[in-house]
């Protein structure tokens, strides 16, 4: 039935005739960015399968993973022999989250794309409320570690520069959410693709580019708080927080231009 729907859409609309606003089932795409991250994968795909069966949808996991020297690869491997709707996206060079994320949507199957960092620094639980809100009109869902009902764990360094962060994003960017770069994002694939056109960024920055384009672009765009707490540690270093707030700069001259600067 998905593909007698996508083929009249195609040949007869030429968009999508699918309503998120009415309870259809919906494909899942599950993305989990992994550099040399096994503990953490060893946890996050059994607990993303149990998550996504109680949901009720039909899904996919895509293991982006990058240049790993850990076994993330080789875990990845094994489940995706044991289970058919896990999927390894295994590069050879360090490539980034930003890129990693394309790569992934360049071969999803889903009608609503989601990722979500694979230490599980966002509660899981929440997955179910983040997939909802697409289903339920949203273009954009995306967990918020700073609104008012958010329960943190973290260290006060952190703290201190997230907010940083989303102050300046908020105040030169002219966005209104609270929180940008919470690790736990869904969208309809069919926007996300077309944000990706002009989404720069490789790496961090991917993920507060997607949100801000989509505000620019008058797509609904849904923040709810979540549970979250500090893992053990992070791959997001010194030099990737001042290439951000470059990134920031950046963004708002293409924004008060208009159009996208070159490559």
């Amino acid at each position: 039935m998905r593909e007698i729907i996508y083929i009249l859409q195609e040949c007869f609309l030429g968009k999508s005739v699918l309503n998120f606003g009415e309870k259809l089932t919906h494909f899942i795409t599950t993305v989990i960015p992994v550099f040399n991250d096994a503990e953490s994968l060893k946890t996050a795909i059994p607990k993303s399968i149990e998550i996504l069966e109680q949901f009720g949808r039909e899904f996919e996991i895509i293991i982006a993973e990058d240049e790993s020297t850990d076994g993330s690869r080789e875990i990845a491997l094994e489940w995706e022999k044991k289970d058919s709707r896990v999927h390894l996206l295994h590069s050879d060079k360090r490539e980034g989250r930003g890129r990693a994320l394309n790569r992934a949507l360049s071969i999803a199957k889903g009608d609503i794309f989601c990722y979500y960092d694979v230490d599980l620094a966002t509660d899981i639980n929440h997955l179910p409320e983040l997939l909802s809100r697409i289903e339920d009109g949203a273009d954009v869902s995306t967990g918020s570690r700073l609104m008012k009902n958010s329960n943190i764990k973290r260290s006060g360094d952190r703290e201190i520069a997230s907010r940083g962060y989303n102050f300046l994003v908020r105040h030169l960017l002219g966005s209104k959410l609270c929180d940008h770069q919470c690790g736990f994002k869904a969208y309809k694939t069919e926007v996300l693709k077309e944000l990706v056109k002009e989404i720069q960024a490789p790496h961090w920055f991917w993920d507060t580019e997607s949100l801000v384009l989509a505000e620019s672009k008058g797509f609904r765009v849904d923040e709810f708080p979540v549970h979250w707490t500090q893992g053990a540690g992070t791959t997001v270093k010194f030099k990737d927080i001042k290439e951000m707030g470059t990134d920031i700069l950046k963004m708002r001259r293409r924004l008060k231009c208009g159009k996208k600067s070159p490559q």
